[in-house]
């Protein structure tokens, strides 16, 4: 059987017990238009908190485990998925990986194909002016850190992501849009560094699309929709350009 040309990304779906509407709009997106696309890339914060992969088999969240098993199911019937790390959801492993049938990926991400050439990122290593999220992103992001986390138990670490969501949720309301917005400057340098390919991120929740000058070169950059319990949205390529698709 040919493989889809059509590839898909979305990001920031933040999904969790506490969201019944977008968990159900997921799971019939991976069961119906999900598999007319060769390729599905998530693109960071599929979950509102990870705290490691032994929540697959934590009884009282049955969520978890039924999107990983969901999608298994979308890539046994063709569709390569692929994870980046979001900044809620950067605990998630290889058994999450396993269980998916998804393949975790480095962020940034270079994908080249025959047409065209993209670099993938979550976005949130692009908010450099928010100095103190750079500073939490990289106390997290350390070995140290994670080894010591994922040391405890699995209800103390829940407590501890939902003692950090509302942390955070309080520091926001505190900041400007601007501040929580990528860096121009920062953006500059990663799409020199990267090949002045087309960014595709997520993260900031401003779906857009952008138009950056480069040393000359023009390059493009999108930012993903995020997604709320009665609207989704995917952004597709279909071989020629990028179009973006409403779920449902």
């Amino acid at each position: 059987m040919a493989v889809s040309p059509l590839i898909f990304f979305i990001s920031d779906l933040h999904l969790a017990p506490t969201t019944p509407g977008a968990n159900a709009l997921f799971l019939d997106f991976l069961a119906g238009h999900a598999r007319s696309a060769g390729q599905l890339f998530i693109l960071g914060d599929l979950f509102d908190a990870w705290p490691g992969d032994d929540v697959l088999d934590d009884p009282t969240t049955p969520l978890f485990a039924a999107i990983a098993d969901a999608l298994r199911k979308l890539t046994a019937a063709g569709t390569g998925v692929s994870l980046l790390h979001g900044n809620r959801d950067f605990l998630l492993g290889e058994a999450f990986a396993r269980r998916s049938g998804g393949r975790l990926l480095p962020d940034p991400y270079i994908l080249s194909l025959p047409s065209w050439q993209f670099v993938l990122s979550h976005g949130d290593a692009l908010c450099t002016g928010d100095q103190d999220y750079q500073r939490f992103r990289a106390l997290v992001r350390s070995t140290g850190w994670q080894s010591d986390f994922l040391a405890l138990p699995l209800a103390e670490r829940q407590a501890i992501a939902a003692g950090l969501r509302e942390k955070s949720a309080s520091a926001k309301r505190e900041k400007t849009v601007e501040l929580m917005d990528v860096d121009p400057l920062t953006t500059d340098d990663f799409l020199r560094s990267n090949g002045y390919a087309t960014l595709i991120h997520g993260h900031t929740h401003r779906p857009a699309r952008h138009d950056h000058v480069v040393d000359g070169i023009h390059v493009e950059r999108w930012v993903l929709a995020d997604w709320s319990e009665k609207r989704g949205e995917c952004l597709c390529w279909n071989g020629e350009r990028l179009v973006r698709q409403s779920i449902p």
